[in-house]
């Protein structure tokens, strides 16, 4: 037994008796600090991610007037998910539905990817590019455009923006029709955002690859991509809502670009992008092709998934577009892509193409403005 001195003892016994009496009290200071922390944490959370990742997608729509095929094909392929998807007829300009019109109707969200088909018209048309120039993206690689494209590389992009030059991106996107309003009469849609100096987060370079400082809506990215699938015609976008507007539809010409001899490049990356690039998951046979770009990205409230297609590149029959968000890792281009493969095989199975005929009511085009020539460089419109 080890010696101890009496008032060693006495010091022991007190300090046991001190421990005793103030170890709850610590015990609670703790508890109370991780409660405090777990529920800070919480909150964080719930801020950070406030959209949610499921939802009723059609709860409060007035799909009534939309093309009933098309709208339920549309809502199956959404299943449970918190998303948007928007079809179009590209030889008309005519909505055909809207699933989830607050969503579609919203001031637009940041395009991620679907902003590089516009840096690419802007690239070919402004000699940039070729169909052929091989720009540098890592050490030992190399892509061409339609590989840049298929695989959605930023570098690709980033370089291309940084070529051209703010103003020039700017006209272009102007001239495809972002930051203004897409749609003839339809009293929700806004007009989304357009920057008038390059963004602070990554320049021309950023914006150019994903869309930075960029408020785009589904309808503008419609109307863009049925410009690419129609060969150069920007239509007004129009929502019939009565019999009479369904009666006496008649397309709306906004401007006709000349960039038909461009698009062959386009297209060929939006089609590797299905076959096997960020799209794959869209893919609908061999025998009906559709081409698309998927976009991927956040916001400061939750994930986006982009993706944005349109079905026979020979005889372009519907554009798709299909938007996600919410807080889970799956919202991305890639699920987004799969939301539109679903909706082309349920409307292939029901043998929708095939049989729908496309009632215009009056079929004289009416346009405002005449062919907007494309400049060979830098020059103003």
């Amino acid at each position: 037994m080890t010696y101890r001195p009496a008032y060693l003892r006495s010091v022991a016994v007190v300090l046991s008796l001190l421990l005793v009496g103030t170890l709850p009290e610590l015990s609670a200071a703790t508890a109370k600090r991780a409660v405090v922390h777990s529920t800070s944490k919480r909150r964080v959370v719930r801020r950070v991610y406030g959209v949610p990742t499921f939802m009723d997608s059609e709860k409060d729509d007035e799909g009534g007037y939309d093309d009933p095929i098309v709208r339920k094909a549309s809502i199956d392929a959404l299943g449970r998910y918190n998303g948007s998807v928007v079809a179009i007829d590209p030889s008309t300009g005519r909505i055909l539905s809207v699933v989830n019109q607050k969503l579609a109707f919203s001031a637009g969200f940041i395009p991620c990817s679907t902003i590089k088909p516009v840096i690419a018209v802007a690239a070919l048309q402004e000699g940039v590019v070729t169909r052929d120039t091989m720009i540098k993206v890592a050490p030992r690689k190399y892509l061409n455009l339609t590989e840049a494209l298929a695989h959605s590389n930023n570098v690709f992009f980033e370089e291309l923006g940084r070529r051209m030059g703010f103003d020039t991106v700017s006209r272009y996107g102007r001239l495809l029709g972002l930051g203004e309003l897409s749609g003839y009469q339809i009293s929700e849609e806004q007009p989304g955002g357009f920057p008038s100096e390059p963004p602070k987060n990554g320049g021309v370079a950023r914006m150019s690859s994903f869309g930075e400082g960029i408020q785009m809506t589904p309808l503008q990215l419609g109307a863009m991509v049925s410009t690419v699938a129609n060969g150069g015609t920007l239509y007004y976008l129009q929502y019939p809502r009565t019999p009479e507007e369904r009666q006496n539809f008649a397309p709306r010409i906004k401007r006709t670009l000349n960039i038909e001899s461009l698009l062959p490049e386009i297209r060929d990356g939006m089609l590797a992008a299905v076959l096997y690039g960020t799209a794959r998951r869209s893919f609908i046979s061999d025998d009906d092709e559709a081409l698309g770009k998927t976009g991927t990205c956040s916001d400061s409230t939750s994930r986006l998934g982009w993706f944005v297609s349109y079905a026979n590149q020979a005889h372009p029959k519907i554009v798709l577009v299909v938007l996600m968000r919410g807080q889970s890792s799956a919202i991305k281009g890639a699920m987004a892509a799969e939301v539109a493969g679903r909706v082309y095989r349920r409307l292939y199975d029901v043998n929708y193409f095939a049989e729908k005929t496309t009632e215009v009511g009056n079929s004289a085009m009416i346009s405002p403005a005449q062919p907007v020539q494309l400049p060979v460089k830098s020059s103003s419109f």
